[in-house]
């Protein structure tokens, strides 16, 4: 595709983050060279085939015969606030990086939508407004969200069109790169001029009622898709939000983008929004805690998925809560499998043979939640280490390709039950991290995965029984337990009387 013979360019570009407020402990620089950070080419090789909105972008460029110009993408596992001079560094490199590869056409951006750095509570809204500044007014940007975005309307503003995956578990992040990549080819044509709303509202989804293939959500997404046939509406998003950031964003909301048509954005935007509010009651679920859980187990068919909710790694949880293992281990249950990231603890296990015998305190690690409790050590016999490195090639939650664990440890409690040690933060979103090293689900009477819904894409298949569990922790699922200064009011569940 060419303007008056000159084929067009279209930088891709992207800071990726998931931001917990609530975590004391900042993200830095090592998290995303940990991650994913990556230049130029390199963004091509990594996401070209995978499920991931790059994929899904560089594709329909591809096809249309456009030049792509990758220029950075900086991803890190959800944690703590962006440092501000971490944020500082990704912002200045990727505004070189852009610079070197001017004049552009276009850009397509890949915001989280729910990112926080220290001195820019609205990441992405800074960074989307940076980038309006440097390209200019006539310049199409357009692209992806998470739905567990808080969005800002300096988001919207500074883009011409943003559309959210519409699936969670995430499977759909391919899909979605190509819908965004498709709207710049009509944008470019002159076929579309895409125009947006965001319409925020008082409510305030909880984490554990976000399952988008059953209710509640799902009757909110079949209203959704019911607008967006309407003639002129390019993309309807919904907006399920993550309460563990502290900021006047914090809450669900809806992006209509329709082609000009910005009256149609705001009747369905209001709709939709009006739905959600007469419906709010159904999006706060009852909780299940570990007590009242696990005496039920055997009743269940097994492995039974037990998602730990109060340390969900995909969150921004640090991933080294033993409660779930401590509680197994305490009702004398055995076969149960669960991963725990705790660098001391991999480190110990590294200094003994397979077959060895050793105590051990996981949770008990810097930052683990069983600080302040009685410690936990048990006897563990060492099964095997490795190099934890693994790859998926599903659709999986998160679209990644190649994940790294760092050095691991895997070990079995006297007890009978299994614990894979890291040394690097990974969420529970591939099979593969089980699988890679010869473990299976089929083996266990019980799987913890820490998480609320994203481990359901990988874990589902394999696993009869899943049950939320209410766990301790930064990630724990009653956000009204949560001390907000920022979030805007009313805001329901923490005020009932809203409009």
């Amino acid at each position: 595709m060419s303007f008056d013979g000159k084929r067009l360019r279209i930088a891709i570009l992207g800071i990726y983050h998931e931001s917990n407020t609530f975590i004391n402990k900042p993200t830095t620089l090592d998290d995303f060279q940990n991650s994913h950070w990556l230049k130029g080419d390199a963004i091509a090789r990594e996401y070209r085939h995978a499920f991931h909105e790059i994929g899904g972008m560089l594709e329909v460029l591809e096809e249309n015969t456009i030049t792509a110009v990758p220029v950075m993408y900086a991803e890190a596992t959800p944690g703590g606030t962006v440092s501000a001079g971490t944020y500082e560094t990704l912002l200045e490199e990727m505004m070189r990086g852009l610079d070197a590869v001017l004049p552009i056409d276009g850009c397509l951006v890949v915001p989280h939508g729910a990112g926080v750095s220290e001195k820019h509570p609205d990441m992405d809204g800074h960074w989307l407004t940076l980038l309006r500044q440097r390209l200019g007014p006539d310049m199409p940007i357009i692209g992806t969200l998470d739905p567990h975005a808080n969005v800002s309307p300096a988001m919207t503003a500074a883009t011409n069109a943003l559309i959210a995956y519409s699936t969670n578990p995430h499977i759909d992040q391919r899909e979605t790169g190509k819908k965004a990549a498709t709207l710049m080819v009509e944008t470019l044509k002159g076929n579309i001029r895409p125009v947006q709303q965001l319409v925020q509202t008082p409510v305030a989804i909880s984490i554990e009622q976000q399952f988008t293939a059953a209710e509640p959500c799902k009757g909110l997404y079949d209203q959704a898709r019911e607008a967006a046939g309407q003639p002129g509406v390019l993309s309807i998003s919904i907006l399920l939000g993550f309460p563990y950031a502290d900021v006047p964003e914090m809450g669900s909301a809806f992006i209509v983008v329709t082609d000009n048509k910005p009256q149609l954005c705001d009747r369905i935007g209001m709709e939709l929004k009006d739905r959600l509010i007469d419906r709010r009651a159904d999006f706060v679920a009852v909780k299940h805690d570990i007590a009242t859980l696990l005496p039920k187990m055997q009743e269940w068919a097994k492995p039974v998925l037990l998602l730990d909710m109060g340390d969900n790694v995909g969150g921004g949880s640090p991933g080294n809560s033993a409660f779930l293992l401590a509680a197994a281990e305490a009702y004398k249950m055995s076969g149960c499998f669960i991963c725990i990231y705790d660098p001391a603890s991999v480190a110990e296990a590294l200094k003994h043979q397979p077959g060895e015998t050793f105590s051990l305190s996981p949770g008990n690690a810097e930052g683990g939640y069983m600080q302040g409790e009685t410690a936990f050590t048990i006897p563990v016999r060492l099964l095997m280490e490795a190099d934890g490195k693994f790859s998926e090639d599903s659709p999986r939650h998160g679209g990644q390709v190649n994940f790294d664990m760092g050095k691991i440890a895997i070990v079995q409690t006297g007890g009978g039950n299994v614990i894979m040690l890291t040394s690097l933060r990974v969420p529970p979103f591939s099979l593969r991290q089980l699988t890679a090293f010869g473990i299976h689900p089929q083996q266990f009477n019980a799987v913890v995965a820490k998480g609320v819904n994203a481990p359901i894409a990988a874990y589902g298949p394999v696993c009869p029984t899943i049950v939320q569990v209410n766990t301790p922790g930064v990630t724990q699922a009653d956000m009204t337990r949560f001390t907000y200064r920022h979030r805007r009011q009313p805001l329901f569940p923490f005020e009932q009387d809203i409009k």
